[in-house]
């Protein structure tokens, strides 16, 4: 079994702290994200840090309370008329862009047909929509050519979500990336400021005007209690540890095992979930080109997957960190245990290497490509790469900081031309609750998420999904789809782990889920 990399760090505390200014002001937040941030659209990738940076900058027609359940955001409410297949929405009054520029309803029609383009949700939404206009400024129409009782739901989806940009941005290809960062969140990022790989900086949007509502996850009152907020991009580990117990950052996004131990030992630190659910991870093909456009040198790999590995190189031989993962989030509704012998069986490294020997895989180059800089893909990808290694695999491991893994995964060439075969990712616990919101499980080719397999039976089954009648129908079909989804393999999941998260205890308000910045404040 592979076992966890060791981390090369010793008195961590008595490092030298990283030259950041201590800020008397109580309303600045100095940060230490998970990774640099390269790409500032969120509906181009489903990078977590994007993510992150984008519910600062944005805001949602409708967000997902903590119980995830969809409620209106910058809509004041909805009214459903002829039988399901007309939905009017109407905005609230005041809302604002950064450039103090009014939030009208072709603004939000443009933004929802450029997300519709490429989140798992969305796709399914824009295939049922005869229609969508602006009825005036303030009012939006939805025409769908049968009931789609999922609506609501896609519109607050957390990964690749529906954020609301102005129309002249909006009307960007959706397969490229938006760079000017003008939204009408709680926050503003400052271009100004910014400094790739160093620093970035938010202030608060003046002209933000929260909702009434108690906060709830992403839904509710939003409010920017801070008025500045600095990433501080800092990659090694020890070095960001020294800076959180000297005071100079107030919340470490993502500390590895050993440095959280302590942490957690600082009587001024909380070292915390960050959210209750496990984080998904995963190991993604490439489909399109040899040797994974085979789907026997994907089921090859099978036998030799050990998930408890995965997980112990992110967090540490603690087995209490780890939970069996299918295609769903483990304790959610549509999870089960169907087909999951694939993964829990006997393990056998010496059958999946004569499997991959008899698909002709072994002599095939293929190319692992992963992070240095970023805790859970950097870990993942190594565990890979020794796996591929015993499996005597021709691999190219390239490896790089995770903005140009991000650019990287969107090059469809084959390997010679400077594509890529696999890589290892982690995901949010909301991704992967239910074949809406879940963008790996999907079979609709190169217009899917990035490894683009072509598989109609998976496609079928969501489509079932999505009219299924009931709950129980509901998880029935997500069970197909497990079993779907492992049989064509369109990825492999790599178990599921918690995410702990450090910050100052006069830190107050966190809302749970992810690095979210609205509601929190120094008491």
């Amino acid at each position: 079994m592979i076992k966890r990399r060791s981390l090369l760090f010793t008195a961590a505390a008595s490092l030298a702290a990283p030259q950041i200014a201590r800020g008397a002001a109580r309303s600045v937040l100095k940060v230490v994200p998970q990774s640099n941030l390269t790409a500032f659209d969120p509906v181009w990738t489903t990078a977590l840090v994007t993510r992150n940076h984008g519910f600062m900058v944005y805001d949602m027609l409708y967000g997902m309370d903590a119980n995830l359940n969809p409620q209106p955001q910058m809509a004041a409410g909805h009214l459903i008329e002829d039988d399901g297949r007309r939905i009017t929405i109407t905005l609230r009054p005041g809302l604002k862009f950064h450039d103090n520029t009014p939030v009208l309803a072709r603004d939000c029609v443009a933004s929802i047909k450029r997300w519709m383009a490429r989140n798992p949700y969305g796709q399914v939404l824009a295939t049922r929509t005869d229609a969508l206009m602006a009825l005036d400024d303030q009012r939006l129409e939805f025409r769908l050519s049968k009931p789609f009782a999922l609506l609501f739901n896609a519109l607050s989806a957390i990964g690749n979500a529906c954020v609301i940009m102005p129309e002249r941005l909006a009307a960007t290809d959706p397969y490229k990336q938006v760079t000017d960062t003008t939204g009408s969140g709680p926050f503003r990022f400052l271009p100004g400021e910014f400094n790739s790989g160093s620093l970035m900086v938010y202030a608060r949007h003046d002209g933000y005007v929260p909702r009434n509502e108690t906060v709830s996850f992403t839904a509710g009152g939003k409010r920017a209690l801070m008025e500045r907020i600095e990433w501080h991009i800092i990659p090694d580990a020890a070095t960001a540890s020294a800076a959180i117990q000297a005071g100079e950052i107030d919340w470490f996004e993502q500390p590895p095992p050993e440095i959280q131990a302590l942490l957690s030992r600082q009587r001024d630190l909380v070292v915390e979930k960050i959210d209750q659910r496990p984080s998904p991870s995963v190991l993604r093909f490439n489909h399109l080109h040899a040797p994974f456009n085979n789907k026997a040198a994907r089921q090859a790999l099978l036998p030799a997957i050990v998930q408890s590995d995965f997980v112990a190189a992110i967090q540490g031989d603690d087995p209490a960190n780890f939970v069996p993962l299918g295609a769903f989030t483990p304790g959610t509704p549509m999870a089960s245990m169907a087909g999951m012998a694939a993964l829990t069986g006997p393990r056998s490294l010496e059958r999946a290497k004569s499997l991959l020997k008899d698909c002709g895989a072994l002599e095939t180059r293929m190319r692992l490509i992963g992070p240095t800089d970023i805790l859970a893909p950097s870990a993942l990808t190594q565990v890979a790469a020794g796996l591929f290694q015993q499996l005597g695999m021709n691999m190219d491991l390239a490896l790089s900081d995770w903005g140009t893994v991000i650019q990287r995964r969107n090059s469809h060439e084959p390997v010679e031309k400077g594509g890529w075969s696999a890589f290892t990712t982690s995901f949010d616990p909301f991704d992967w609750m239910d074949p809406g919101s879940h963008p790996v499980l999907r079979g609709n080719g190169e217009k899917g998420w990035f490894g683009w397999p072509t598989a109609p039976a998976i496609e079928t089954l969501r489509e079932q999904w999505f009219d299924a009648p009931n709950l129980a129908e509901q998880q029935r079909i997500a069970a197909d789809l497990q079993l779907a989804a492992l049989d064509e393999v369109v990825m492999i999941p790599l178990g599921g782990f918690y995410r702990p998260t450090a910050l100052r205890r006069d830190l107050k308000g966190r809302v749970p889920g992810f690095m979210i910045f609205y509601n929190l404040e120094r008491v």
